[in-house]
């Protein structure tokens, strides 16, 4: 008897992965405050982080005044599996940066400005000088402008830290991104005792301490609550959750969307752990509602 091909045979289909849901439509910027600000953007050719990294909320925080600008170059020493900036050794640092992002946000008129950045491991002092000297900067040319700067992890470098949070900025956030069992696959050259000790260091300096975590990377509700337990033990205030969304096909696939009213769950719990303000939606980035951040109780 002759074996036969079986033909028209189904293929082994890949895992389907979860359709975005409705709830993550993002509305179209409108008002005449986000037409101003953008239209300086585009006259002046400034650069915020707000437009390169596609924010859902750009119309939402540039009506409020806010707007996020990114330090030391767009090359990172880090390869985080959820981030889309390229990751390389940088070849520049520009020392003139610190006067030109401050001059662009006096010319922006912005009311409160987040300053974040690529890590730069490569630098002795994990750029910590320009961080410094561009809070001093912006606060020199724009008194009444409030500043949150969101900073990478300084690996340790505790003379680092104390240099980049010493300029007068309102608010330090730090992010942890993800949950502690996740932090090999979403963050695989950093450290969640070492973030964490990062935000401790922080909060015993006396500043305003704020972090953030996405969701839908498959972190448990139990771990979670175990970060917000570990933050509130190391003196975090503000707490930021948003949905992850994968950047491009190369990167961490989106294992859960969470729902809205999860989230609102997830926000009360924070409060009743010890936070004393928590951001929670599918939409919030660590910038969302920033200008209301620089009012939290120290």
């Amino acid at each position: 008897m002759i074996d036969l091909p079986i033909l028209n045979q189904p293929e082994t289909a890949a895992p389907a992965r979860p359709r975005k849901p409705d709830w993550l439509r993002v509305k179209l910027p409108v008002g005449p405050e986000y037409a101003a600000v953008r239209k300086l953007v585009d006259e002046h050719k400034l650069h915020t982080i707000c437009e390169s990294g596609n924010c859902p909320n750009m119309g939402e925080c540039w009506g409020a005044g806010t707007a996020t600008f990114m330090i030391l170059g767009n090359i990172c020493t880090r390869s985080c599996s959820f981030c889309a900036v390229a990751t390389g050794r940088p070849t520049e640092l520009d020392l003139d940066e610190p006067r030109r992002v401050a001059e662009a946000i006096a010319l922006m008129k912005v009311k409160h400005a987040v300053l974040t950045s690529v890590n730069r491991d490569e630098l002795k002092d994990r750029g910590a000088a320009v961080w410094h000297e561009t809070v001093v900067l912006t606060k020199q040319l724009s008194p009444t402008t409030t500043i949150e700067t969101l900073i990478p992890d300084v690996k340790a470098n505790w003379a680092a830290l104390e240099t980049m949070i010493s300029g007068g900025q309102e608010v330090i956030s730090h992010n942890m991104e993800t949950v502690g069992s996740l932090y090999r696959l979403v963050r695989p050259q950093g450290r969640y005792d070492r973030s964490l000790e990062q935000i401790r260091r922080t909060k015993l300096a006396g500043h305003r301490t704020k972090s953030g975590i996405m969701l839908g990377l498959g972190e448990q509700p139990d771990e979670l609550y175990q970060a917000m337990d570990d933050l509130v033990a190391n003196g975090l205030d503000i707490l930021t959750l948003g949905q992850y969304l994968q950047p491009t096909k190369r990167h961490l696939a989106v294992a859960e969307f969470i729902t809205p009213d999860q989230f609102a769950h997830y926000r009360e719990e924070g409060l009743r752990r010890g936070l004393k303000y928590v951001e929670s939606g599918p939409l919030v980035r660590s910038s969302y509602h920033a200008e209301r951040h620089v009012n939290v109780p120290v």
